[in-house]
């Protein structure tokens, strides 16, 4: 039986090398990919579609049988969770960081990110992401994970795709364990157990003092879960 293969995808702004580090932590085979409209990717306009068949590509690289968890983080979580809903059989593991929000429960949560893409234009992606980087060193990121500006041109349509489409409602029909992975402080985690509950077999696991960076501040705590993913559908193959 080939190894599982881990797909990881990225928050918005960020891009592949999110999670560089993951590599010496995680026993599976990693491939992390860059979202249109970021890294490689950078100028490639966002749609739902065009995000989906970036994983589509990933998977159909894989060899015959090889079980595939999928892993994303805030936005890659949200189209992880769509790429699931159209295709409730095909994942070995569903590992969700940061994005158990369901749009339609929380008005003033969905204002917050669309006013956000709003002010875009008018603060401008240079003056945005030295604002939003400042915040990012204070709590501790550094390095490659600091991102550019590029990811903030999609950043409407991505957050407009996600507030028309994203919800626990596109859990029921999943078949595989799904992991809610959850910072305690963080605002995208607000609906976790009502997610766990739409779920066939969810697993919560909720990091002490951790925010809604935790891929990059709790990474070995993250492993621990991607391992457990991996190391689950191995032993259920």
């Amino acid at each position: 039986m080939p190894r599982p293969l881990v797909i990881l995808l990225h928050g918005t702004r960020f891009n592949a090398r999110s999670w560089d580090a993951y590599a010496d932590l995680v026993d599976a085979e990693l491939r992390a990919v860059d979202l249109p409209g970021h890294g490689v990717r950078a100028g490639q306009p966002w749609t739902t579609d065009a995000a989906l068949a970036v994983i589509d590509t990933e998977v159909a690289t894989a060899a015959p049988d090889t079980p595939i968890v999928l892993v994303g983080h805030s936005l890659g979580g949200f189209i992880a969770t769509t790429w699931a809903q159209r295709h409730p059989d095909a994942l070995a593991g569903l590992v969700l960081v940061g994005a158990m929000a369901d749009p339609r429960r929380h008005r003033i949560l969905t204002r917050a990110y669309t006013d956000f893409a709003k002010l875009l234009p008018v603060v401008g992606p240079q003056r945005m992401a030295s604002i939003a980087n400042t915040v990012l060193r204070v709590m501790g990121i550094r390095g490659d994970a600091i991102p550019d500006a590029t990811g903030y041109a999609v950043a409407p349509d991505a957050w407009h795709s996600v507030v028309a489409e994203a919800g626990c409602h596109q859990l029921p029909d999943v078949t595989c364990p799904v992991w809610l992975v959850a910072g305690a402080l963080d605002q995208l985690a607000i609906d976790t157990r009502r997610y766990a509950r739409a779920c066939q077999d969810p697993r919560i696991v909720v990091v002490r003092s951790a925010t809604h960076l935790l891929p990059f501040t709790h990474r070995r705590q993250l492993a621990e879960v991607i391992n457990e993913a991996s190391g689950v559908v191995t032993a259920v193959a």
